[in-house]
């Protein structure tokens, strides 16, 4: 989730460095990344891996498509948001050179000397920095990740003292990789309105100058990837989440889908979407989000650059009034965009539990959505 200008102070006890560890102890595996057995990732089970199972949207065709093309595409963003919470996007629009030049801005950043590195520490109980986010303990079981994150719009979000100078043109990459993600995340925006037969701006001006964040997260390879998680079990408070895999890593990314971990096989030079509990409010779970997780490889490292775009923390939220009725009742009370978000950052990663928060509890169902 994007990050809030907020600071807290909690006692995380000592994180180890997973790249560091994979460097000079390659076999030790350190009981806070030891997951317990109902966690570990063979536990449920996982359906073979397959590019086709996840929906695909050729966004061409939702922005310079005939009228035919347009409601073909409309129709299965449709089917992508109701039935997954998930889908890849081609034909994005943005310059795949750019998708290189980010990607080596990550990897490069990761490579540095960890000294360098920890010259933008993610204070304990924040978001943005170098290290791990959402440990709020302890004895807290930890994830086998190394992150770097920053805010980036609005400009008052960010912390100048966490964007690094080095590697080299990192900070202007980052600008401009941010900018077209930023227009994607409205466009995409504006086709999820009208599948629903909104307005297709009603999203941007409900959502004023929206939030928008950067995350890039670094696997280490792991002798025993069946005791750890890359990243816990959770679905994203945003709105929307732009994921981009590194080319040839491994397959990382899994959704949970009818209780059953899907892996989601990388489309070259695509992107993939996935709604967050902010677009499963606002549709009154005609949309839900979906909880996500990552997984480790015994020999591949993974690198992974992540979007969180989201309203603006001063918003108001709730379903949106077209969409409730008789039939679907309001099952999302209203509240302020800002203080979902605290609570999201201030607890660790459990799957959707944090989405608590906006649901209206009913004596009669504990479900989620619309009857």
């Amino acid at each position: 989730m994007a990050p809030i200008p907020n600071i807290s102070t909690v006692k995380v006890g000592h994180i180890d460095d997973v790249q560091e560890l994979r460097r000079s102890k390659p076999t030790i595996i350190p009981e806070r990344f030891v997951r317990d057995m109902t966690e570990r990732p063979s536990t449920l089970a996982t359906a073979i891996p397959s590019s086709s199972d996840i929906p695909t949207i050729d966004f061409s065709k939702l922005s310079n498509g005939n009228i035919d093309e347009l409601r073909t595409e409309i129709s299965q963003l449709a089917t992508a948001c109701k039935d997954w919470g998930f889908f890849q996007v081609t034909n994005h629009g943005i310059d795949l050179s750019l998708l290189e030049s980010i990607e080596k801005a990550a990897n490069d950043f990761f490579m540095l000397p960890l000294a360098e590195k920890q010259k933008y520490p993610m204070i304990p109980g924040t978001v943005q920095g170098y290290g791990q986010a959402f440990v709020l303990s302890e004895d807290q079981k930890l994830d086998w990740c190394n992150m770097f994150a920053l805010g980036v719009e609005p400009k008052f979000i960010r912390n100048p003292t966490l964007w690094p100078t080095n590697p080299e043109k990192f900070s202007e990459t980052v600008e401009v990789y941010s900018k077209e993600v930023r227009k994607l995340c409205q466009n995409l925006l504006k086709y999820i309105a009208m599948t629903l037969g909104l307005k297709g701006d009603i999203f941007e001006k409900m959502f004023g100058e929206a939030v928008q964040a950067i995350r890039m997260n670094y696997y280490p390879a792991c002798s025993r990837p069946d005791l750890v998680l890359g990243l816990s079990p959770h679905s994203d408070g945003s709105a929307l989440t732009v994921l981009q895999q590194g080319k040839d890593n491994s397959v990382g990314l899994q959704i949970l889908k009818d209780d059953r971990w899907v892996p989601v096989q990388p489309i070259p030079n695509a992107l993939v979407i996935n709604i967050g509990d902010t677009i499963e409010v606002l549709t009154n779970g005609i949309y839900k989000s979906v909880e996500h997780r990552a997984v480790i490889h015994k020999v591949k490292d993974r690198l992974s650059i992540v979007t969180f775009y989201a309203p603006s923390y001063e918003v108001e939220l709730g379903p949106v009034q077209e969409l409730v009725d008789e039939d679907t009742p309001c099952m999302y009370r209203r509240y302020n965009h800002g203080e979902y978000s605290k609570h999201y950052v201030t607890n660790k990663l459990q799957g959707k539990k944090t989405l608590e928060f906006a649901k209206i509890q009913s004596k009669k169902s504990n479900q989620e959505g619309p009857m």
